[in-house]
């Protein structure tokens, strides 16, 4: 085989590994190439929680109501203003400022590392500390879905979350399981998505389990943020390979 047509080759097997990527994974992984990431929560100033206690007292003193009330509201975003929250109307618009002023706050550095299984269509994101809770779920490009240990999870309404949302603007897929037998009820869901700078990445997991009763004997999460593109890929130290100075 001659020199040019070498590279053609070269240049084919390439092109089809990371063809081999499925598409949902791409602007996010690269194959075995780990990734520096934080688990966090997007959270706003303490200065918010004097409201947040008025409410919870608000919400103590006429249950029935607080519960109708929130029920009709959007899900993850502040309650519209009522004066049966417990707040002047100065005191919500300074509530609202200060939920605006929110940030992610990280609690643990881990790693990232998307894997293929041997042979297979199948793909997994391995991680470190507490994100490994999710390291267990296997992705099946042919499928679109993710499988766990409960079952497989389906792919459900994409995530376009909204700027207001606990999370802040964020876009992405969205997986879930849902099974009830007569030991009770169990949830999972796994998101993959992007935050409205397109700077970052975010991952969301959560594993839900209750009993007949209705008591909660599981209930696991985590967020997981992560840098786009190579400035967050973790670098293999090159000081063993400087040769030593010559004397």
């Amino acid at each position: 085989m001659n020199f040019n047509a070498a590279l053609v080759t070269l240049s084919l097997v390439a092109s089809l590994s990371a063809a081999e990527t499925p598409k949902i994974f791409s602007g996010y992984f690269e194959k075995d190439v780990p990734v520096k990431a934080q688990i966090g929560m997007v959270l706003p100033p303490p200065e918010i929680d004097k409201y947040v206690e008025k409410v919870q007292i608000a919400a103590r003193k006429d249950p029935k109501w607080f519960l109708e009330f929130s029920s009709k509201a959007k899900p993850g975003v502040p309650l519209p203003y009522d004066a049966h929250l417990g707040l002047t109307q100065a005191e919500y618009d300074e509530y609202i400022q200060l939920w605006n002023k929110r940030q992610f706050r990280p609690a643990e550095e881990v790693i990232l590392m998307l894997r293929q299984s041997a042979g297979s269509d199948v793909w997994s994101i391995s991680a470190t500390g507490g994100a490994s809770l999710f390291s267990t779920l296997r992705y099946s490009a042919k499928d679109d879905s993710f499988r766990s240990p409960n079952g497989p999870m389906k792919r459900i309404e994409d995530i376009k979350a909204d700027a207001d949302g606990v999370l802040g603007e964020w876009s992405g897929s969205e997986w879930k399981f849902e099974e009830e037998t007569s030991l009770g009820k169990t949830k999972e869901s796994f998101a993959l998505g992007q935050f409205a700078d397109h700077k970052f990445g975010i991952l969301v997991y959560r594993a839900q389990e209750q009993s007949t009763e209705g008591t909660r004997l599981l209930d696991k999460s985590v967020v997981v943020r992560f840098a786009l593109g190579q400035v967050a890929q973790v670098k293999e130290s090159t000081t063993a390979a400087k040769p030593a100075p010559k004397k």
